[in-house]
């Protein structure tokens, strides 16, 4: 298994891996990601040298970005606000790879990049009816905190996000 940095000849594989998962979403009822987002993220993450990739075998297995700011970072009482955090965003885990452990492997590694940049905390928002998610970042130890973030996508749709933390 191999943990880092996407490369720009990859921004096709990684947006069809993120189409099946949006489909796979959608499937599940769980609406929050669209033709729209992430994908229009991608090509800025890897330029700047911020979307991690895990893979096994030529797969792209699952990926993350890691950004140091997040728009609604500043709305929430964090834990220790001028502490040193990170923030994972748009994660997500290739659906021939999903229920397998995967996601926590790809959070395990997330840590030791922090830990390596003398980081104190992981954190991140996710949608309130991302239960999958939910499950995977409290499994590996994220404390959720108070409140909701809403964040309105358009007149008719806003979406409620849960802030999550890691000491670490």
């Amino acid at each position: 298994m191999i943990f880092r940095l996407a490369k720009k000849e990859e921004l096709a594989s990684i947006t069809v891996m993120y189409k099946d998962i949006v489909e796979n979403m959608n499937r599940n009822r769980i609406q929050i990601w669209n033709d729209y987002y992430p994908f229009e993220c991608f090509e800025e993450d890897i330029n700047k040298r911020r979307l991690y990739l895990l893979e096994e075998d030529n797969d792209i297995v699952a990926a993350c970005t890691l950004c140091d700011f997040h728009d609604a970072g500043s709305k929430m009482k964090w834990e220790n606000t001028k502490a040193k955090a990170v923030y994972i965003d748009r994660l997500g885990v290739n659906v021939n790879y999903q229920g397998k452990g995967y996601g926590s492997l790809l959070i395990r590694n997330v840590i030791e990049i922090a830990r390596k940049n003398q980081l104190e905390y992981l954190r991140l928002f996710v949608v309130d009816i991302n239960n999958p998610a939910i499950c995977l970042y409290e499994k590996n130890g994220f404390e959720k905190l108070n409140g909701v973030y809403e964040e309105k996508i358009n007149e008719k749709v806003t979406l409620k996000e849960y802030a999550y933390e890691m000491k670490i």
